[in-house]
């Protein structure tokens, strides 16, 4: 038997069978460890190393140093942060010879094939230690190629931010890449001084001594009659009295001014202005407008600020790394005819549109714009480690945990539970048209990665059915056009077997060719919601079809369960079932009959479906009331969110009455729920006892010994939250109905 921790540490040995306490606790647990902290926003310049489609960074130097003589060398830098002690899976394509240090080790040198065959890559396993790592590649220039491509495998789930390393450009995203040298260096401290290395790094940083005489605008944008450009900065007004504040300069164009949303200022022509204007103490968003005019010299703007003759601070208005010494960010130029909103314009989740292009906020500095991050880790300026958080990332792990704080804070009555979620999907879903843009402009977006980059289930079906379960709780405007986006692919665009079966193509992956027990999750229920939302029918006959043909592929008849996965390479199922896919299986399945209307006609057909499964279920629980990994294989661990999943499926069939005989399932339900809360979650809320995401074998032993557990798992944590919220309301009904029907017993 499975111990995870030893029996006084169990939730059940504090609360008992106080339900509402555990999902309190539970949930409380989660938004205690997940702050809601905003995406980290980080100086990048587009002149540095972008990445491609598949999110590996591209050094190809033979195109940035085409003159490069044969045999120089090359060295690029960069910095990984690490939470705590994690293994990493690179990719590395070679163009010519590479070599690559981690940690100042020599982890890889190519070999001949590696540089000479196009299509070769190498997987490499790196282990990045809590602090500072660094990458270090050294490139070497020959006729066939100069320099590689290198990034984390499965780049948009597995999302390798890197660091610009040395002291000068602390904070900042993205690499440094040296010209072209005759002689081989060694690493230097890449937390230290630039400076103090004789190479010459790149991207610039600074501007050129020529552009280093022209003001701002005219350096950023060019010299552009008639076209106008914002820039936005924060007023900290420290004076307590109530003065005005005057704001002083010069200007070679009209001028407009606002400060917190309201005009103060309208400057008509070039030249020297001074206003008094009313500011309120503290900071003050504060925002110009400034057209460039033909006749009055460079395009440019001066701003100073004082109150009773003292000056006042301007800073940056949002909290950029790498920025020190900034004040201002700019956003343009736009054409003459253009005006974007004035209450869009002080805010980092839009892109504007200047004519026929769009853009967004950037910096004095060369090529060099702001960046928003979902990261791990929030850094200092003393390069320090803060909070861990899963707060505004977009992936189906994350979906199930949304979907569950949804459930409980309704079921708790908890406002706060449910506008935490809610918000954790507006913080995804308000980046999106920003992270479009940034797969334009950078090659890979750096945030909503999966979203973006969707070609697959797993993408968009679970965090898509959360965004629409939390669509009631905010009704947020950029919800409904990405789920017509996910519908349009999952209905339109989404491979297919020749009966009309969802399947996954995947060439040359290790999933080529395969039907997945898990895409029933990741795509019916948002089906279902879909359809709910929108009255679209089609969306939920399409979810009450997929189900039919799942079984035809999937059910193993001498069990009642389901196989993990069909191989179609092979034309057979794997025959295993692993406890987490039937899990999916039949949550889903509860999803779909819920939704269904009883006339459908695949109703009666999944209601005999679902008893089946539940029948082939219930055979298999263990006596701790757990499920193990793989269903049919005692020896191998019992598995808790699998076991979550079937007390959820089983709860659901007694509220609705899908079951034909009920009462071995409400003892089922039970049992499994009183395991959990032994076994699997402690008296602090963390769970133990869920497999990590999975892959897919022929044989057991895979899940059993290749695929062990996690704490706090997110496949985990919503999923025993929706179980706690259903086998609660489950013995809510049953005592409602012993109240009202005294004379009704049960065996």
């Amino acid at each position: 038997m499975t111990t995870y921790f030893s029996e006084p540490q169990s939730m059940y040995y504090r609360f008992g069978e106080d339900q509402d306490q555990v999902l309190k606790v539970l949930a409380e647990r989660y938004i205690g460890a997940n702050a809601q902290a905003d995406f980290v926003y980080r100086v990048f310049q587009k002149s540095g190393i972008l990445q491609n489609e598949k999110g590996l960074y591209d050094l190809n130097l033979g195109k940035r140093f085409p003159d490069a003589p044969k045999d120089h060398i090359s060295y690029a830098a960069a910095l990984v942060w690490g939470d705590e002690d994690r293994n990493l899976d690179v990719l590395v394509r070679c163009y010519g010879p590479v070599r690559f240090y981690f940690n100042e080790q020599l982890i890889y040198r190519s070999t001949v094939m590696d540089e000479i065959s196009p299509d070769a890559t190498v997987k490499l396993s790196i282990d990045i230690k809590p602090g500072w790592n660094t990458i270090w590649l050294e490139m070497k220039n020959t006729p066939a190629g100069f320099g590689c491509q290198f990034g984390s495998d499965e780049g948009k789930v597995r999302i390798l931010n890197v660091f610009a390393p040395f002291q000068e450009r602390q904070g900042q995203a993205g690499w440094v890449f040296s010209q072209p040298n005759r002689t081989a260096s060694t690493q230097p401290d890449l937390l230290g001084k630039e400076a103090d290395y004789s190479l010459k790094w790149l991207p610039e940083t600074g501007w050129s001594d020529e552009d280093e005489t022209k003001p701002a605008l005219e350096r950023i944008y060019g010299h552009l009659p008639g076209r106008h450009a914002y820039a936005w900065t924060h007023l900290n007004n420290t004076d307590s009295t109530g003065s005005p504040v005057r704001l002083s300069g010069q200007s070679s164009g009209s001028l407009s001014i606002w400060i917190s949303g309201k005009p103060v200022a309208q400057v008509k022509e070039a030249g020297p202005f001074e206003v008094d204007v009313p500011a309120s103490f503290g900071r003050s968003d504060l925002l110009v407008r400034s057209e460039c005019n033909d006749t009055a010299g460079p395009w440019h703007f001066n701003l100073n600020a004082t109150v009773s003759g003292k000056p006042l601070s301007l800073e940056l208005p949002q909290r950029v790394h790498g920025a020190n010494g900034e004040s201002w960010l700019y956003v343009g130029p736009f054409e003459s005819v253009v005006e974007p909103d004035l209450a869009d314009l002080t805010r980092t989740d839009r892109v504007y549109q200047t004519g026929l292009e769009q853009t967004y906020w950037r910096l004095d500095r060369p090529d060099a714009w702001i960046r928003p991050y979902y990261e791990n880790a929030m850094l200092s300026n003393k390069w320090t480690v803060g909070s861990v958080t899963n707060y505004g990332r977009w992936d189906y792990p994350l979906g199930v945990t949304v979907y569950g704080l949804l459930r409980t804070g309704r079921y708790l009555q908890r406002p706060d539970i449910t506008r935490y979620a809610a918000e954790h999907v507006q913080a995804c879903t308000q980046m999106y048209e920003y992270s479009l843009w940034d797969r334009e402009q950078y090659g890979f977006p750096a945030v909503n990665q999966q979203l973006v980059m969707l070609k697959m289930l797993d993408n968009c079906g679970s965090f898509g059915s959360a965004m629409l379960e939390a669509y009631s709780e905010c009704h947020e405007p950029t919800f409904l056009p990405i789920a017509e986006r996910i519908a349009d692919f999952m209905l339109s665009r989404l491979e297919r077997q020749e009966d009309g079966a969802f399947y996954r193509t995947c060439v040359g992956e290790y999933a080529e060719n395969t039907m997945w027990a898990d895409d029933l999750y990741m795509s019916t229920p948002f089906l279902v919601r879909y359809a709910r939302v929108t009255g679209n029918s089609s969306a939920l006959d399409e979810a009450a079809r997929q189900f039919l043909l799942y079984r035809k592929y999937l059910f193993i008849p001498e069990f009642k369960i389901m196989s993990h996965v069909y191989d179609f390479k092979y034309g057979q199922a794997t025959q295993i079932p692993w406890g987490r896919g039937n899990g999916w299986t039949l949550f889903s399945l509860t999803e779909v009959l819920e939704a269904l209307p009883a006339e459908h006609p695949e109703r009666p057909a999944l209601i005999d479906f679902f008893n089946e499964l539940c029948e082939g279920y219930a055979a298999l629980q263990g006596e701790s009331g757990l499920w193990h990994q793989v269903l049919n294989a005692p020896q191998t661990y019992e598995e808790a969110s699998c076991t979550a999943m079937f007390a959820y499926g089983f709860a659901r069939g007694v509220r609705f009455g899908w079951f034909k005989d009920p009462e071995a399932y409400v003892t089922a339900a039970q049992r499994a729920w009183k395991g959990l809360i032994c076994k699997a979650i402690d008296r602090q809320g963390n769970v133990h006892g869920v497999c990590s995401g999975s892959r897919y074998a022929f044989t057991a032993e895979y899940y059993d010994q290749d695929l062990r557990t996690v704490t706090n798992d997110n496949h985990g944590i919503g999923i025993m939250m929706l179980a706690g919220t259903e086998v609660a309301k489950m013995k809510n009904l049953l005592a409602d109905h012993q109240v009202t029907s005294p004379a009704v017993t049960h065996s």
